[in-house]
């Protein structure tokens, strides 16, 4: 797209993002919000819709806009909980079926099926959802040793996009036993003590840390409980210990449990997505001590301490606000109010039939709030979340309906700041994720306000401005290898004589109806800036899809756009 008012645009735009991340203007929700439960009932406007998309999927179509407008967001919500889930993992086997001898699966052939599922597939909100999952419980192929399982890192994804619509529970038991938490918090082959050797902590460390407690004691709608003014720490060294003898005896699933199967010989073929299996003889049998809950000495059964601790866990009063905070941040704004907070807490300790952990009541609770559902104040600074970059990208991909020449989406590492995403599903640089969910970007509007802004921490200088050259080579030409994957832009080139008609559009399917009127000037300008030839076809054809080129880009550069509101 050679127009040089569209390099003058990329150099504007990525000063106004720099000034709008700096200053706080792109971050949280200020928790003002009227209103103590949903705003859903009635029918939702193309525009709330779309709003909606934005926050359960990864982008809106207009397929999708037209189904909530017509059905209600509830009953969407509904609908999506039904979808039938599709493996990553049989795509992975799939593809290796076809492999020439010596070649094996590697990293990027998940990438291809995370990319296909989420640009395409049927359940957007299971894939939002399991999305927000991975950047809790984290699993990274950053890893070398995860990284030589690529298969079992496409299982592990499974097992989230599986429980994201079950319970808590559940998921938090098959999240401890998958093999790649196993490897990647090194619990797989974790022995008992023995004279100097003790177990290994690292799991039962993050499991409490970062996968659902916390660091601590937290009142039900998230604040931090005070004791003489400081807040006060949910476990100690001595509850890692005992939960760390939990973790012992836990290894290659196979159809034995000799010692050599439990040090890694004797290989299953599965064994990189079956479940850890318990080994008597490497479980400590010491009596194991954490949060207020006691194993028995003696106790030889694996099985049995797992379940004694997670239940142990799982009805921890911190979980519900711990994890719903999280994912309130994921999904829809970076700064909930305590009450918005309180309201998911609750949904998570009762779905309203007496059971706790119902993840789909917490789904629910999240995207039907009030704070979730109400138009945002769209001058309130401190209003949405700043987009991460597969967030971005996913958009692009869903709402301009991209194909794969191959069929394949064939993308592989996004990581490069500079010449890429910065950004690549489930290569997070440590298991605290990209980011941490209450990270403050020093010496900014967003510290002065006592705002948070977790995706700031991957948003610099160099970040931005690959951002900004990243998407104005993919806008147009498509992105992965070969120029794999391509956007359908036929429904914008139809709209493209009429610059009012075609921002309209981008309008609702990029900034959910929020562009600015200031913004829509100047990318109106732009666009009407490209003339359309009434003599020769060609270049009318041309100027047209530079037009809507133009549209998608100047939006998706705009601060606007990079906060979701």
């Amino acid at each position: 797209m050679q127009l040089r008012s569209l390099r003058r645009a990329l150099a504007v735009a990525a000063l106004a993002m720099l000034n709008a991340c700096g200053s706080g203007s792109g971050t949280g929700s200020s928790g003002t919000t009227a209103g103590t439960g949903s705003t859903a009932t009635e029918p939702p406007t193309p525009a709330q819709a779309s709003r909606l998309l934005a926050q359960a999927s990864f982008g809106p179509t207009a397929t999708d806009i037209s189904a909530i407008t017509a059905s209600g967001i509830p009953a969407w919500i509904d609908d999506q909980f039904d979808k039938p889930r599709k493996s990553h993992r049989a795509y992975m086997d799939g593809i290796a079926s076809t492999l020439p001898a010596g070649s094996s699966l590697n990293q990027s052939h998940f990438f291809e099926s995370f990319w296909q599922q989420a640009a395409a597939g049927d359940d957007p909100l299971r894939q939002r959802v399991t999305f927000a999952l991975s950047q809790i419980f984290v699993v990274s192929l950053q890893d070398s040793m995860v990284a030589n399982y690529p298969r079992g890192v496409a299982s592990y994804y499974d097992t989230l996009a599986a429980h994201a619509f079950g319970n808590y529970r559940e998921l938090l038991e098959a999240v401890s036993l998958h093999p790649m938490m196993g490897i990647y918090l090194t619990s797989l082959r974790n022995r008992k003590e023995s004279g100097s050797r003790v177990p290994d902590e690292n799991y039962a460390r993050e499991i409490m840390q970062l996968m659902s407690i916390g660091l601590y004691e937290l009142n039900p709608d998230g604040t931090q409980k005070l004791v003489d003014g400081k807040p006060v720490e949910t476990y100690t060294n001595a509850d890692i210990s005992g939960l760390a003898k939990v973790f012992t005896g836990w290894s290659w699933a196979g159809p034995d449990k000799s010692d050599r199967r439990f040090y890694g010989g004797n290989a299953d073929p599965d064994r990189d997505w079956k479940p850890m299996q318990g080994y008597p003889q490497f479980h400590s049998v010491s009596e194991k001590t954490f949060l207020g809950a006691t194993v028995p000495a003696g106790t030889s059964s694996p099985e049995a301490s797992l379940k004694i601790a997670l239940d142990r866990i799982f009805h921890h009063p911190n979980v519900g606000p711990f994890i719903g905070r999280q994912l309130i941040q994921r999904l829809v704004t970076s700064n909930p109010s305590p009450q918005y907070v309180a309201r998911v807490a609750a949904a998570f300790a009762n779905n309203g039939q007496g059971v706790r952990g119902d993840m789909k009541a917490v789904i629910r609770a999240i995207l039907l709030d009030a704070e979730a559902r109400a138009n945002p104040n769209l001058a309130d600074p401190a209003a949405g979340k700043l987009r991460e970059p597969v967030l971005r990208l996913g958009h692009w991909m869903r709402s301009f309906g991209v194909k794969s020449a191959s069929g394949r989406f064939l993308l592989g590492n996004l990581d490069d700041p500079l010449s890429s995403l910065g950004q690549t599903p489930m290569r997070s640089p440590s298991v605290f994720n990209f980011y941490r969910p209450g990270y403050v970007p020093p010496n900014t509007g967003i510290a002065n306000a006592g705002l948070v802004a977790p995706e700031m921490q991957i948003t610099a200088e160099t970040s931005v401005v690959g951002y900004l050259n990243f998407m104005r080579d993919v806008i147009p030409n498509g992105v992965g290898s070969a120029r794999d994957v391509k956007a359908d832009y036929a429904t914008e080139i139809a709209l493209a004589d009429s610059s009012d008609k075609l921002l309209d559009h981008v309008n609702l399917l990029l900034t959910a109806g929020q562009m600015p009127a200031a913004l829509r000037a100047q990318i109106k300008t732009a666009i009407d800036s490209v003339a359309i030839s009434t003599t020769d076809a060609n270049a009318a054809a041309t100027a047209r899809r530079n037009r809507v080129y133009l549209a998608i880009f100047l939006t998706m550069a705009s601060p606007e756009y990079l906060v979701q509101k």
